[in-house]
């Protein structure tokens, strides 16, 4: 009697063991977080323009705004980008969490620092302040008026983006939220950098103490250049 050949199981597919393996995981949460960083540069360099005066930054604005719907592409995959860095960096934690089931009553927090204590709380309120942002100035519901500031530039009405961000950081409150999550948003930051580059084998024990130092330094730039928007309003120098 011949019987009918067995039909072979096809495992998991290769790029999902990899996504699944920790080595698979530290490197999207490194790569999303490269991203990141990046459009954290940009967009501070992009906002510097309100120092060149209105025109400049509505004009900044408006170029943007003329992308269309690949500005939305680009916004859509920034959240994508954002909610990748923040799944897999929770799917890590949870490893480690079953890695190690018991809690000892000793611990050592020496060999660590607090921001890599507070990387998850950190992240979660950052993400928070990003809501409040895009709620803030890109979709103007905390502030509905700001919808009808209006300009010219080159004879043409257009948004007035720079009245709207002096305006919007002159309210002290609204400016301490700010400061604050940029606050958090570095603390995240000057570990997280660092760590980015040891996930992706760039450091040794010979220079990554240089480099922790030179990511956390330019952390806190970061820092600085964004504060420095509202606290030139709420001082009167940018009006």
């Amino acid at each position: 009697m011949i019987s009918a050949p067995s039909k072979t199981r096809r495992g998991p597919h290769p790029i999902l063991l990899w996504l699944l393996s920790s080595i698979g995981k530290k490197t999207i949460v490194a790569l999303t977080g490269i991203c990141l960083v990046l459009f954290v540069t940009g967009h501070l360099l992009g906002n510097f323009t309100i120092y060149l005066g209105p025109d400049w930054l509505n004009a900044y604005a408006l170029h943007l705004q003329s992308l269309g719907p690949i500005l939305w592409v680009i916004r859509l995959g920034l959240l994508a980008v954002v909610g990748a860095h923040i799944l897999f960096t929770m799917l890590l934690w949870k490893e480690n969490q079953a890695a190690r089931p018991k809690k000892y009553i000793a611990s050592d927090p020496i060999q660590t620092t607090v921001f890599a204590r507070t990387m998850r709380l950190s992240g979660l309120c950052v993400l928070a302040f990003i809501v409040f942002h895009l709620a803030h100035f890109t979709l103007q519901i905390v502030d509905p008026s700001f919808k009808h500031l209006e300009t010219t530039l080159d004879g043409h009405q257009v948004h007035d983006v720079y009245r709207m961000v002096v305006l919007g950081f002159s309210n002290l409150p609204v400016s301490l939220i700010y400061i604050g999550g940029l606050f958090l948003l570095t603390l995240h930051l000057s570990h997280g950098i660092g760590s980015l580059f040891q996930t992706l084998g760039f450091t040794n024990r010979t220079t990554r103490p240089l480099i922790e130092l030179a990511t956390k330094a330019y952390a806190w730039l970061l820092f600085l250049g964004y504060i420095s928007i509202p606290v030139s309003v709420l001082t009167g120098l940018v009006k």
